[in-house]
């Protein structure tokens, strides 16, 4: 049976609040990344959660996983020594990887979106000669 762990870790970015939500699921991490503004309150918080599935993911990043038993004062030292670490290399990576692939999203539509124009001014332009052409 496939499991499928989801951490969020909420974190001060100056100048901002940011929670970041790591998916773990056949042995691929997913980052999706959310900010809060101010430090956020509870309510913020589970808002953020209901909304995970509306979130946009990062592309998936290969990891191995260890499937041992954990002893409860072990995952504490764990989660203490990450709270002062911050954010693991492969969530920086995966969220990297989503910041690279939305910029080449917007560059994508930026140039379709001046192309277009282009295109207008120059048909603009024709409409222009043609009317003087026929003397109007």
């Amino acid at each position: 049976m496939d499991t499928i762990s989801i951490q969020l870790t909420v974190y001060f970015d100056e100048p901002f609040w940011v929670g970041v939500f790591e998916t773990i699921s056949q042995h691929q991490l997913q980052v999706s990344r959310i900010v809060f503004g101010a430090e956020p309150i509870d309510e913020e918080i589970l808002l953020a959660i209901q909304k995970y599935q509306r979130l946009k993911q990062s592309p998936s990043v290969d990891i191995k996983s260890k499937q041992q038993h954990i002893s409860p004062k072990r995952l504490q030292r764990d989660v203490k020594k990450q709270m002062q670490q911050g954010l693991g290399t492969k969530s920086q990576m995966a969220l990297k990887m989503q910041y690279e692939n939305a910029k080449q999203e917007r560059l994508q539509v930026r140039k379709e979106r001046l192309e277009k124009k282009k295109q207008y001014v120059f048909d603009l332009k024709q409409q222009k000669k043609k009317a003087k052409h026929r003397g109007h």
